[in-house]
C-alpha cells in the first residue's frame, strides 16, 4: 500500500479529520492526499500560503513572528499548524514552510531546510529537516514524503 494510501486508511479507522496548510510544496501535500480516492471523507481543507501576506491574512500568523524569525521557522510553522486547527477545526493538522531553492537560501537557513508541522489533537510536533539540495522538486517531494511518514507514525502512537 502506498504512503498516502496508509495514511488515509489510518485517519478513516479513526473517524477523524485531516486539514493543511502548505508553503514551500505549494499543494503537493495536499495533491497527494486527494489523490486517493475516498480522501474526502477524512479531507476537509489545504491551504497553499505561500507568501507571507497569505500566512498573515489566512493564517492569522502575527506579522511579528514573520519579521523576528522569518516564514522558514519553527515559530512560524508552529503558528500556522495552530491556527490551521482554530480554522478548520480538525483533530489532526499538518503544516509546512522552507526553503526548495535553487535560490534563497543562506547561512544560517540553506535551500533544503524545512519545517514540518503535525497537530493530533493538542498534540503537537514541528520536525526540523535538512534535504539535500537536489533541486526544488526534489525537496518538495522528500518534504512530502517525511510528511506522510511522520503522520502515519503519530497516528499509530495516538491510537
Amino acid at each position: 500500500m502506498s504512503l498516502n494510501k496508509k495514511v488515509i486508511s489510518l485517519i478513516k479507522k479513526k473517524k477523524i479529520k485531516l486539514a493543511i496548510a502548505e508553503s514551500c510544496t505549494g499543494g503537493m501535500l495536499s495533491s497527494a492526499i486527494t489523490s486517493v480516492s475516498g480522501s474526502s471523507k477524512i479531507f476537509t481543507m489545504g491551504l497553499v500560503t505561500y507568501s507571507n501576506q497569505a500566512k498573515t491574512d489566512l493564517l492569522k500568523i502575527p506579522k511579528k513572528i514573520i519579521k523576528k524569525h522569518g516564514a522558514v521557522s519553527v515559530q512560524c510553522c508552529l503558528a500556522m499548524v495552530n491556527n490551521l486547527s482554530k480554522i478548520s477545526k480538525s483533530k489532526i493538522c499538518v503544516s509546512t514552510t522552507g526553503i526548495a531553492g535553487p535560490k534563497g537560501g543562506s547561512k544560517q537557513k540553506p535551500v533544503g531546510l524545512v519545517y514540518i508541522g503535525i497537530r493530533v489533537g493538542k498534540k503537537v510536533v514541528v520536525n526540523k529537516c535538512n534535504f539535500k539540495n537536489k533541486g526544488r522538486i526534489f525537496i518538495q517531494k522528500q518534504t512530502v514524503k517525511k510528511t506522510l511518514n511522520l503522520l502515519a507514525q503519530l497516528i499509530k502512537r495516538d491510537s
